[in-house]
């Protein structure tokens, strides 16, 4: 009988360990000492995981406010200053930590001299923000759909208030039949009398007195003006949102798809978008009606206001909302990741099967 071979008795210490069936021994490299590269604009420090400092590199050339602003905005995009390169060079196994120096209590501190060079390193990065959200497209028709939103309501208020003015001093002017001719007639004529003649109506019972007619010819005349600048306001959005957002102004108009493109925050952000939240854009007093407990809505001001669905019955129009946010989820995905444009004849077709789905449902569903 052979004698039992006795194990391996030597256990493992240090970086040594042995195998109990194996003479052969395991060399296992030192554990690494985690490094991290910490860094700000002015220097950037090598330090490990007891915060003992390996190696420094310092900003020592010239410095401006132009100079720090170019420093400051690299770090916004998260890139490397110069010093930060070089030691990550010399430590490729170290960790780069651009905000560790927050948690560093020797960190060198500002001085005055520094402070007032960020201070307008930062008016500058400001001014460089504003002249690149010029070229914005997202900016731009931002601008615009608020400008054509305010001039909007400003003209709403005007118009209403001129009517009302010409209802009160003419009371047998037909105001629904003459509505969009009383501004003009009273802001091109001399006098109440002459503007009543113009509008087909007999002349005030009770002339206005001159202060009042000035008042009423220049209340007429602003409204025009309004008309005629909102009338630009919706060309220029037109023409922008056309070049912007092709695909999508096929689909619900250039006036929708330029509001879809700013209540969604911009192009990207709406290319993201599910078809859910596009359908409910705009509908911002249903949802907070929502909240406090109403039926949640089924289609925002946006796309409610494309006549397939504001046309239709009340109980298809969220069938046809749904579908045509689908759609128009893929449009602005179209749109913004350069796919080909859809052509007139594909949105002839989906305005083709929104008119089948009204079809299919003639008559509102029985109520259990």
């Amino acid at each position: 009988m052979l004698p039992l071979k006795e194990p391996d008795t030597v256990l493992s210490e240090g970086n040594l360990a042995y195998s109990e069936f194996s003479h052969t021994v395991e060399v296992r490299p030192p554990p690494r000492v985690a490094m991290r590269i910490i860094y700000d604009w002015r220097l950037a420090r090598v330090i490990d995981e007891d915060f003992n400092i390996l190696d420094e590199a310092v900003w020592t050339a010239s410095r401006s406010p132009s100079k720090v602003a170019n420093r400051l905005g690299d770090l916004q995009r998260g890139r490397m200053t110069q010093e930060t390169r070089v030691l990550s060079e010399r430590f490729p196994d170290a960790r780069l930590d651009p905000f560790g120096h927050l948690d560093i209590s020797d960190w060198p501190e500002v001085t005055i001299e520094e402070e007032q060079m960020v201070a307008s390193a930062a008016t500058i990065l400001a001014r460089r923000g504003v002249a690149m959200s010029a070229g914005d497209p997202d900016r731009r028709l931002d601008m615009l759909v608020s400008s054509q939103t305010e001039l909007r309501s400003a003209w709403t208020t005007i118009e209403s208030r001129c009517i009302e003015w010409a209802g009160l001093l003419l009371p047998n002017l037909d105001l629904d039949a003459k509505r969009d001719l009383i501004p003009s007639a009273i802001a091109s004529s001399e006098s109440l009398q002459v503007a009543a003649s113009d509008l087909g109506t007999d002349p005030p019972p009770h002339p206005p007195g001159a202060e009042e007619w000035c008042a009423m010819k220049e209340s007429a005349e602003r409204c025009i003006g309004i008309a005629k600048s909102l009338e630009l306001s919706e060309q220029a959005i037109r023409s922008l949102a056309a070049n912007y957002l092709p695909t999508l102004s096929k689909l619900v108009g250039p006036l929708g798809a330029a509001k879809l493109c700013v209540l969604a925050g911009g192009r990207e952000r709406l290319a993201r978008m599910p078809s859910g939240s596009i359908q409910v854009l705009g509908a911002h007093a249903a949802m907070a009606a929502h909240r406090r407990g109403a039926p949640p809505p089924k289609h925002g001001s946006v796309i409610f206001s494309m006549p397939q669905v504001s046309r239709s019955p009340r109980w298809v129009r969220g069938k046809i909302a749904r579908f045509l946010a689908g759609k128009a989820s893929i449009a602005s995905r179209i749109d913004h990741f350069d796919g080909t444009p859809w052509s007139d004849d594909e949105i002839a077709e989906i305005h083709k099967k929104s008119e089948e789905i009204r079809s299919r449902f003639p008559s509102p569903p029985r109520r259990k």
